[in-house]
């Protein structure tokens, strides 16, 4: 569904209406909005975004489990509001984590890298 929304016809469209209105540069601004877009739309196709999507409604699972969230043991709305409270703190650590070990990794690559040229 996104690669179709990212379609070169849509993108081409979008910029004849911005031509059309102005300038030369309303086209420009076009067409850095189009490489903004792919380039978002590439970046939530990455393998990463994936993983820390489901990192996140991993743990954010767990949580619900753990605080054994049901319609008879929730206390009306409150004991909902702390269970979804829970379950997206517990998705944010979880992504924290994961974005740590990356970068951790990241920069231990260009470290031996670096020592490897030297």
């Amino acid at each position: 569904m996104a690669k179709k929304a990212t379609g070169k016809k849509s993108g081409s469209s979008k910029a004849k209406k911005s031509g059309s209105k102005g300038g030369s540069s309303s086209s420009r601004g076009s067409s850095a909005k189009n490489t903004a877009s792919e380039a978002f739309v590439s970046l939530l196709q990455s393998p990463l975004v994936a993983d820390l999507v489901a990192v996140a409604a991993t743990s954010a699972l767990a949580a619900l489990a753990s605080e054994g969230f049901s319609r008879e043991g929730a206390k009306g709305s409150k004991g909902a509001g702390k269970a979804v409270k829970s379950a997206g703190k517990a998705a944010a650590d979880a992504v924290k984590r994961r974005l740590t070990e990356e970068i951790d990794a990241i920069k231990k690559a260009a470290k031996d890298a670096k020592a490897t040229k030297a």
